[in-house]
């Protein structure tokens, strides 16, 4: 019988095999409202791929559940542990190993968070320009989760910009995707198919990542409107007029008085259109040169007048930075307001208008407050949902989840499944389908030693 004390204490070295007492609270749980945290047996630290191979070999060997960590901020429950299992903790494999001027692309640890790759990529005039909002999230964690953000609307997700993977396979074996290129038709797209499976199909070592050239220029927009009616369909209108915005969000009324409100923030707008706002678009446009720059502006402002904009203000860049930032943050305003739960719904974005109205049937039907912001410019809707009562709470996702759907969309844009939304998800999803996936995981973890109870 193998003593996984003594041959994990082997492979990483006892100061970096936390057992009992020495592991801390923030490694039982990520950032999901409703998940309770789990002390898993041991949390192991390791700084190599060979050490991350060794691991899952004992633990393949051994049958003991294995769940990844980055930095702990997801939304959905999959880096809780389990509480006979390993977490693996990757704040020791946090290296940039190479910014390639000549491809554009980085090569990272999965432990390395987007605010130390922004600062590395600002130094050479490019950026990663994926934004989940929270910089302290790891790239591990964004390819897991393949996050997507603000700036979907111009750059896409997480899943356009990886390259390439190294990755350990439930088995212990490793395997290397893709490269320093941007298209291939070689086989299988192993690469698309680890990103985003939240863990439990392999556990990524390294990552190639595509970058861009950082544009100077930014030019914030703000429009207040009577009605999110009006707001959501606008939208399309606004990304069919070719300007290609950097940022496209929505921010209903309630959610915007609260975050301003959190953050002191002054815009400029008077009572009167303040009162009569029920909801606002941001909208952020870039630009090398000031000339372009300040056309798309005129072209925006004077688009959103005849779509019906209570009036147009263009942010001085602070008032504009302080306002993005606190659109970042408006989930930890709703959590310090008492919400429930977070869900982040995508769908087409010409349905938005046709799925509000549901979630307003949904919500005065169940008693339950629900409000929010989202990248409306893809679709991705962002809710905060205020029920206290379990039951009841699940009825009013499983209908948001399912009206969704009908119109097109799904469950989840950007924070996952986890372990929070795994039960909706498994109902409401085409069971060929989940069988389908069930039989990819079996195939890249015979095991399921990799974050067992995620997804399945």
């Amino acid at each position: 019988m193998v003593d996984v004390d003594i041959a994990l204490a082997e492979i990483v070295g006892k100061e970096h095999v936390l057992t009992g007492d020495a592991i801390g609270e923030d490694y039982t749980h990520d950032e999901a409202l409703g998940a309770e945290g789990v002390t898993p047996a041991y949390v192991i630290r390791p700084s190599t791929s060979d050490e991350v191979v060794a691991i899952v070999k004992l633990a393949n060997e051994n049958r003991i559940p294995l769940t990844a960590r980055g930095s702990g901020t997801g939304l959905s429950g999959a880096a809780v542990p389990r509480e006979n299992g390993i977490l693996i903790s990757f704040e020791r494999m946090n290296s940039i190993l190479e910014i390639d001027t000549e491809n554009h692309v980085a090569i990272v640890q999965p432990g390395v968070t987007l605010h130390e790759l922004e600062a590395r990529t600002a130094e050479v005039g490019m950026v990663y320009p994926v934004y989940p909002g929270e910089l302290s999230a790891s790239l591990g964690g964004n390819v897991a989760t393949n996050a997507g953000g603000m700036r979907a609307i111009k750059y896409g997700v997480t899943r356009h910009h990886v390259l390439g993977l190294t990755a350990v396979l439930g088995t212990g074996e490793t395997i290397t995707t893709g490269g320093r290129f941007v298209k291939a038709s070689t086989g299988y797209d192993l690469t698309q198919l680890i990103i985003g499976s939240e863990g439990t199909l392999a556990i990524v070592t390294e990552a190639i990542l595509k970058l861009q050239p950082r544009l100077p220029l930014t030019n914030t927009v703000l429009a207040p409107f009577s009605d999110l009616d009006a707001v959501t369909r606008a939208v399309p209108k606004i990304v069919g007029s070719g300007v290609g915005p950097l940022i496209l969000e929505y921010i209903d009324g309630m959610t915007m008085g609260a975050i301003t409100h959190t953050n002191d923030l002054q815009l400029g707008i008077p009572d009167e259109i303040r009162e009569s706002a029920q909801a606002y678009l941001v909208i952020m446009l870039e630009n090398r040169s000031q000339e372009r720059l300040d056309e798309d502006v005129e072209q925006v402002g004077a688009q959103l007048g005849e779509l019906g904009a209570l009036d147009v203000y263009v942010l001085p860049g602070p008032s504009a930075r302080r306002l993005i930032d606190a659109r970042e943050k408006a989930f930890f305003t709703a959590k310090a307001a008492g919400a429930d739960d977070i869900i982040d719904t995508v769908l087409p974005r010409a349905a938005l208008p046709e799925f509000f109205a549901k979630v307003t049937e949904i919500a005065q039907a169940n008693g339950t407050f629900v409000v929010g912001c989202g990248h409306a410019g893809d679709g991705n809707v962002h809710l905060a949902v205020f029920q206290k009562d379990a039951e009841i709470r699940s009825r009013v996702l499983h209908g948001l989840f399912a009206a969704g759907m009908e119109l097109g969309g799904a469950i989840s844009g950007e924070h996952g499944i986890g372990h929070e939304k795994k039960a909706h998800f498994l109902e409401l999803t085409d069971p060929v389908k989940i069988d389908l996936m069930r039989r990819i995981k079996q195939a890249f973890d015979p095991n399921d030693v990799l974050n067992p109870g995620v997804l399945f």
